[in-house]
C-alpha cells in the first residue's frame, strides 16, 4: 500500500463512525489531508480496529520523516547556560525525551476539526491512540485535570519519546496573581515529572498563551525564571528547550534570554 493508498484507506475507514459518511473524498492530497485530520480530532475515544492502527502508524511516521525530524541535543545553547537552548518550529518534529503539551481540563484532545491550538496539532501527529489513552487517565483520575499540573503519556508517532500534558491558566480579563502561579506551577509540575521518571530533556511549548491568552511577554518570563530557578537546584534535567512558533515569541524569549 503506497503512502497515498494509505491517507485514502484511513479516511474511509474513519468515515463510517463519523458524520461524514458517504462524503466524497476529495483529491487533492492536501485536502485528503484535511479530511483525515478531521475525522482524527473529531473520534471519540473507542476502541480501534488493531488494522487500522497499524496503518494509521505507518501513514504518520512517515509524514513526520518528510517534514523532518531536529534533534534537540544538537541545538545551540543560550550564552551562559548549557542546559537551555530556544527554538522556533514545529514541536511535534522534535526529537527529545519529552514535549510539553498545553491541554485543556478534559485532557482528552482539542475535538474542533483542524483548530490552529498546540493540543489539536499534538493529537493529530501523535495519533488516535493518544486520545484513548488519555480518556482512560481521565477516566480514572474520575474528575478534570487541575490547572497547574501535569501528566505524562508515550509520544506514539512523534519522534520523542514522551508528552507530558499540562492545563494552564485560562486569562479572562486582567491578568491576576493566581494566574502567575499557576502558569508556573505548569512548568514545575512537568519539570518535577519528568524528572521523576527519569527524563533528560523537555522542550516546552509557550502554555497559556493562545488559546487561554495570557500576555506572551509576561508568560515567556515566568517560564524563564521558573525553568532557570529550578536547574539551579536541580542536576537531574541536561537540556530544556523553549519552543516557539510566532516571530512575536521567537522575538521575546531572544531578549530575555539574550540569544
Amino acid at each position: 500500500m503506497t503512502h497515498r493508498e494509505k491517507l485514502v484507506f484511513l479516511i474511509q475507514r474513519l468515515q463510517e463512525d463519523s458524520p461524514y459518511k458517504g462524503m466524497e473524498i476529495p483529491e487533492d492530497p492536501e485536502k485528503q489531508k484535511r479530511l483525515l485530520r478531521t475525522l482524527m480530532n473529531i473520534r471519540e475515544p473507542q476502541p480501534v480496529d488493531p488494522v487500522l492502527l497499524k496503518i494509521q502508524d505507518e501513514y504518520l511516521q512517515e509524514e513526520v520523516r518528510v517534514k523532518g525530524v531536529v534533534d534537540g541535543d544538537e541545538l545551540p545553547t543560550v550564552p551562559g547556560n548549557r542546559r537551555l537552548a530556544l527554538w522556533k518550529g514545529d514541536i511535534t518534529t522534535l526529537k527529545t525525551d519529552a514535549i510539553v503539551n498545553a491541554a485543556n481540563s478534559a485532557l482528552r484532545g482539542c475535538f474542533v476539526p483542524c483548530h490552529g491550538c498546540i493540543d489539536n496539532v499534538i493529537h493529530s501527529a501523535a495519533g488516535i491512540q493518544l486520545r484513548l489513552l488519555c480518556h482512560e487517565i481521565m477516566e480514572e483520575q474520575g474528575h478534570e485535570e487541575p490547572t497547574g499540573k501535569a501528566k505524562i503519556t508515550p509520544a506514539f508517532n512523534l519522534p520523542c519519546s514522551y508528552i507530558l500534558h499540562t492545563v494552564g491558566p485560562i486569562v479572562s480579563g486582567s491578568l491576576k496573581e493566581i494566574h502567575r502561579e499557576q502558569l508556573a506551577g505548569c512548568y514545575r509540575s512537568c519539570l518535577e515529572l519528568a524528572a521523576e521518571k527519569g527524563l533528560k530533556s523537555v522542550a516546552f511549548c509557550c502554555i497559556s498563551t493562545g488559546e487561554f491568552h495570557f500576555p506572551q511577554k509576561e508568560a515567556a518570563e515566568i517560564a524563564v525564571k521558573t525553568v532557570r530557578e529550578y536547574l539551579e537546584k536541580n542536576s537531574d534535567l541536561e537540556r530544556i528547550i523553549f519552543d516557539v512558533y510566532t516571530e512575536e515569541d521567537y522575538r521575546i524569549y531572544r531578549q530575555i534570554l539574550n540569544v
